[in-house]
């Protein structure tokens, strides 16, 4: 199983706020054309999933919300906006848990994270955006956009910053993946000790999206990094395979 000698990160900066209704994939290849370079065969395009959602009209206003009773208690309980604890509750399909003014939900597309991905930072106030309705949708279309304004072969991902049960602080994680495995499996390869692994399996996009907010932050307004030097990547699966069941998830 091969491995890159080498990976470089390039941000793409230059690139205008984006609205409901922009085209993602014109705006990144005008900033990196601007910027005087191009994306490359095998290239890996990590893109923040707050752009996509504004483009794809995600974006609730706060104003238009009439929280229920719940939402209304348990705000009014944790000092908290009634209205977004509302769209925070409408985004799940269940409630891991409600504790210490934090929800923890599962949404809709299986995903386990803090306030079903609504999110008020980066974006107008009164206004909170919400996860793309299909991640990995999403990161094919931009795939096949990318790579015809390119004329290569090109990998997408939608990211996101989520927290971990176990760890302190964010990282970037994949939540939409076209072009490329999400998963490295070693299982059946030996290791340098000539021991055969049987449970090591890398989440090889979460590591690309983890590895791009280094260059994207949170502040910078930078929301695409382009990844290169990665080899003998496949082009199948999707950021679903990401999602660990409910019945091998030790932290539900």
């Amino acid at each position: 199983m091969s491995s890159p000698s080498e990976i470089r990160i390039f941000p793409v900066s230059g690139m205008p706020e984006v609205k409901a209704g922009d085209d993602v994939a014109r705006i990144i290849t005008e900033a990196i054309r601007k910027q005087g370079w191009n994306i490359q065969e095998g290239d890996v395009a990590v893109v923040a999933q707050k752009i996509v959602s504004k483009a794809e009209g995600r974006i609730v206003s706060l104003a238009e919300v009439k929280p229920s009773v719940r939402a209304s208690e348990w705000a009014a309980t944790h000092q908290k906006d009634a209205r977004l604890i509302e769209v925070v509750l409408r985004e799940a399909a269940s409630i891991v848990k409600m504790e210490r003014g934090l929800i923890v939900t599962r949404t809709r597309h299986g995903f386990v994270c803090a306030n079903s991905g609504v999110d008020c930072s980066n974006t107008s106030a009164g206004t909170a955006t919400l996860l793309p309705e299909d991640p990995d949708a999403s990161a094919r279309t931009l795939r096949q956009r990318l790579g015809t304004e390119f004329g290569v072969n090109v990998a997408v991902i939608i990211s996101d910053s989520f927290g971990r049960p176990w760890r302190e602080g964010l990282t970037n994680v994949a939540l939409g993946v076209a072009g490329i495995s999400p998963l490295l499996d070693y299982r059946g390869v030996r290791d340098g000790s000539g021991n055969m692994l049987q449970m090591t399996v890398m989440a090889r996009a979460d590591e690309l999206a983890s590895a791009a907010e280094l260059v994207m932050g949170k502040t910078e307004q930078i929301p695409v990094a382009v990844i290169r030097g990665l080899s003998g990547q496949s082009t199948s699966g999707s950021g679903r395979d990401l999602i660990r069941p409910a019945d091998k998830d030790l932290f539900r």
